[in-house]
């Protein structure tokens, strides 16, 4: 039978980038002790109160279809949102809604890419992001990223990318996977560059409740206009509501009409008890947010203090985010037989860096959504792989 050219570019998706992560997860199922740390999905529960509404709006009837961007009362519980963290009112005819930041991507980059447009990209990036290229058919650039900048992109590395051929600069600040945050100065840089050569600029904005030292700076906020600006959130991350499937896009309202069309005929809306809970979240979340944020702010403290004391590696301290990046290269200089033999050795489960690409050969990636005596057994059977590793 027939397969479509997209269902064969998908075939080479980012599922290699998982391997080491499903192969841990087969092994816990037939009840290995393995520790899982190659994974962002939050281990917190969604607090009660968001729960509470979504069964509550279920009971008075609040399941059935929605428009197609999105239920009004969210739109604007977003728009509230964006005009709170932004220099900028945002209203909510430029909100749409989707069924989590991956669907918000693939709606936003449809509706502004053809095939063989170019997307400027940060090496590092995230693995998702991966099979939304290859389903559009469009060629991707990487702008190269350093461990002495923090792996913050610079804006002089941006201009050297972009060609005649250039549609979308994607950006994610926080990083997946580095907790790098973009500066002000970059971002408002960037904004006003891409206006002139009309290019679209996206940012993925998914970690921004997550930040520690230093605030995270909105793409929204940086930028003087908003023409060619838009930006990508949810609530799988902060509200610890990944299985829930929220995200949006805050776009120009003319590119916001376009992605009510795509959704009509793709996602069909999202369901109304949960456009209802995530409303109620946005406009009661204080406590429970910053609460977390706390926690993944000490259990990022915790690792990098135990794995300071491990010799022969280095780390990267992340400014945002759930992830440490480990260097291993002096240990092993392929990270993905690093992540391999680790597994097979002390049962840890780590993603290799290499899968978030070039920047990031000879790391790995240790999740923090474990609670503190799981990142500690975790870092120990580490340390342990290292010792063992170094002692051949």
């Amino acid at each position: 039978m027939h397969y479509s050219e997209l269902a064969h570019r998908l075939d080479c998706s980012s599922s290699e980038a998982w391997k080491t992560h499903d192969r841990a997860i087969n092994l816990q199922q037939r009840g290995e002790d393995v520790v899982v740390l190659s994974i962002g999905d939050p281990d917190f529960r969604t607090p009660d109160p968001i729960i509470d509404n979504a069964v509550s709006h279920m009971r008075v009837g609040r399941t059935h279809y929605s428009p197609a961007l999105g239920e009004l009362n969210l739109r604007r519980a977003v728009a509230d949102y964006e005009t709170r963290v932004s220099a900028h009112p945002c209203d909510f005819d430029e909100v749409s809604i989707y069924p989590g930041v991956t669907a918000a991507l693939y709606a936003v980059m449809s509706c502004v890419l053809n095939g063989g447009d170019e997307v400027v990209v940060v090496d590092p990036w995230y693995v998702g992001y991966a099979p939304i290229m290859k389903a559009l058919n469009v060629s991707v650039k990487f702008v190269p990223t350093h461990s002495a900048d923090r792996f913050e992109p610079q804006f002089d590395d941006f201009v050297t990318a972009i060609t005649d051929k250039t549609k979308v600069i994607l950006l994610n600040t926080p990083g997946n996977p580095t907790g790098a945050i973009i500066p002000r100065q970059t971002l408002h840089k960037l904004a006003q560059h891409c206006a002139r050569l009309g290019i679209w600029l996206v940012c993925d904005e998914v970690y921004s409740m997550f930040t520690y030292e230093k605030p995270h700076i909105s793409l929204r906020s940086a930028a003087d206009t908003l023409d060619n600006v838009v930006v990508i959130d949810g609530l799988s991350k902060s509200h610890a509501m990944s299985g829930w499937r929220m995200g949006w896009a805050v776009a120009p309202v003319s590119l916001t009409q376009h992605l009510g069309r795509f959704s009509e005929m793709s996602t069909f809306g999202c369901p109304q008890f949960i456009q209802d809970a995530a409303a109620f979240a946005l406009n009661n979340d204080e406590y429970y947010v910053a609460d977390m944020c706390k926690a993944y702010q000490a259990r990022r403290d915790l690792v990098c203090g135990i794995l300071g004391r491990v010799p022969k590696i280095n780390y990267i301290r992340p400014a945002a985010g759930m992830f440490v990046m480990v260097d291993i290269s002096s240990v092993e200089s392929d990270d993905k037989i690093f992540a391999e033999n680790l597994l097979d050795a002390e049962l840890l489960s780590v993603l290799p860096g290499s899968a978030f690409g070039n920047a990031l050969k000879g790391y790995v990636r240790l999740s923090l959504v474990q609670p503190e005596e799981v990142l500690q057994t975790g870092c120990k059977r580490l340390e342990k792989f290292i010792q063992h590793s170094a002692a051949k």
